[in-house]
């Protein structure tokens, strides 16, 4: 039977919540250098090449996907992922992740001397729908690295251990600017052009490290881990 997250509504312009998981729970990042390659990746595809680039791989075609999708968010954990995207073709989403993966687990396998499917199937894919649900998904992904300890961490310890881990949350806050990250779509919702209670007086930053927020009210129920 497929799963219901399995992606089935492809729409200009949609707004996608993206993960999987290694097969088994597997590891999929066993050091730093393997982040930085999956990084890398999402990186190459989204931005015309610069300078030249520390990797070579043939496959890659930079830039392939430059205004074609945005990447709006993501995090990476030991076993598994999360990347929130918005496409402005019907088959541009499909597309982007089939080239970002098959490069990963080419290299990954590659690396450990192994063969084989990497991730547990397909990834899983939904539709966000509605702005409340999209700042609440921003947040989800964004903590999901402290998920462990959320609740004995505050303030400024917080926001240290967030902006430690592989996210995309550095982005937000204007402490690290990059040109394949594109926050200004979310951080739009806090400017005023959303009257609800919720954004209203918040930064994006106080919304995030606001612990008392429950988002599994919003989101329903999302495991991946």
């Amino acid at each position: 039977m497929p799963s219901k997250y399995i992606i089935k509504e492809y729409v200009e312009n949609g707004v996608y919540h993206v993960y999987n998981r290694g097969v088994e729970k597997r590891t999929i990042f066993l050091d730093e250098h393997d982040y930085a390659f999956f990084l890398y990746l999402l990186k190459s595809y989204l931005t015309k090449p610069g300078k030249k680039e520390g990797h070579t791989l043939s496959e890659i075609q930079f830039g392939q996907y430059e205004g074609r999708i945005e990447l709006l968010a993501y995090a990476l954990m030991p076993n598994h992922y999360h990347l929130l995207i918005r496409q402005k073709g019907v088959n541009d989403f499909s597309e982007f992740i089939r080239s970002v993966m098959t490069n990963y687990v080419m290299y990954f396998n590659k690396k450990y001397d192994r063969v084989g499917t990497l991730f547990q199937g397909p990834c899983k894919a939904i539709l966000v729908k509605n702005d409340e649900y999209l700042v609440h998904l921003s947040r989800y992904i964004h903590l999901n690295p402290v998920a462990d300890v959320l609740g004995t961490l505050e303030g400024d310890t917080l926001r240290k251990e967030l902006m430690c881990g592989y996210t995309s949350y550095a982005e937000y806050l204007n402490f690290r600017k990059t040109q394949w990250v594109k926050p200004e779509f979310l951080l739009d919702l806090f400017s005023g052009s959303v009257s609800r209670e919720l954004y209203k007086g918040r930064s994006y930053q106080i919304f995030v490290e606001d612990l008392a927020i429950n988002d599994k009210e919003s989101l329903g129920f999302l495991c991946i881990d």
